[in-house]
């Protein structure tokens, strides 16, 4: 069943991708991009790699994380529902067929699509700021994430009031559970991931508003719509959200200062000898 869910989900988010390369994106920027696509992964290729190292090793901890969580024993549970008290209750008596459609279908592939999107649409850049702001904003949003969930335990509102708060993504579609499975931890809630990592591509095509106005005006409403499906679908608590939304800007400012100031490839080049100056040098 997972491997049906995996298929269907890369289909669906392919052809969402193409669909907005053509109308977003342009020829004349995928043009440039086949004369120009070595230079560009070459300048994004430091940060890829952190940010692949930082998802492997996210990978590998959130085996250990739970147990670590646990020791420290800060359970903000009970607070932040002293706080916001039955809001995703009343949240959920709004829903309809349609509704819950529309947010499942956000919280699984729409979140998907705004994460891989902006990648492409700033790869076809020939200015490469933009693509390693995205990747290195991804990097911290993922290694603070991890930090906050090893010493915050708060579960969700369907496990902390499982008679009250319906799971309305399971109820309605089963099937994604196989797939949810294998990110999401019941106690990792706060912040919201998916919420921080769309907020994240909705303040970065803010930016890049003058370049891809359109792509800007559908991140943000896919930002909003992958923010409320999180508490509508009863997964994460309003103080999760607002957590993350701080937890993007930070890492958006972050990356733009670390970006700006301070590059690994330019590092490289001016650190580490070419072939030719060990050639040079043994001669």
């Amino acid at each position: 069943m997972l491997v049906r869910v995996l298929l269907q989900l890369t289909v669906v988010v392919t052809l969402m991708i193409l669909i907005s390369t053509a109308l977003f994106v342009g020829r004349y920027r995928l043009r440039d991009t086949r004369v120009e696509w070595r230079s560009r992964i070459r300048a994004a290729a430091p940060i890829t790699i952190a940010l692949a190292v930082v998802l492997l090793f996210n990978s590998v901890a959130r085996q250990i994380v739970p147990d670590l969580s646990w020791m420290i024993d800060w359970n903000f549970t009970e607070p932040i529902y002293d706080i916001e008290g039955e809001f995703i209750l009343w949240l959920q008596s709004q829903a309809t067929p349609a509704v819950t459609a529309y947010f499942s279908f956000i919280y699984i592939y729409g979140y998907v699509f705004l994460l891989i999107f902006p990648v492409v649409a700033y790869f076809a850049l020939s200015n490469t700021r933009p693509l390693r702001e995205l990747l290195t904003a991804y990097t911290l949003n993922y290694a603070l994430g991890l930090l906050l969930y090893t010493f915050v335990i708060a579960y969700g509102p369907r496990n902390m009031m499982p008679d009250l708060v319906e799971a309305l993504l399971y109820d309605t579609y089963p099937q994604y559970q196989h797939l949810t499975r294998q990110v999401n931890r019941n106690t990792n809630v706060f912040p919201s991931l998916h919420t921080s990592l769309a907020a994240t591509v909705s303040f970065l095509a803010y930016r890049t508003r003058e370049i891809y106005p359109t792509w800007n005006l559908l991140a943000a409403g896919l930002g909003v719509s992958v923010a409320i499906s999180t508490m509508y679908l009863g997964i994460h608590w309003v103080i999760d959200v607002l957590a993350g939304i701080v937890l993007a800007y930070i890492s958006v400012e972050l990356a733009g200062v670390l970006v700006g100031r301070w590059s690994l490839s330019e590092w490289l080049d001016g650190h580490v000898p070419s072939l030719g100056a060990f050639r040079d040098s043994n001669e």
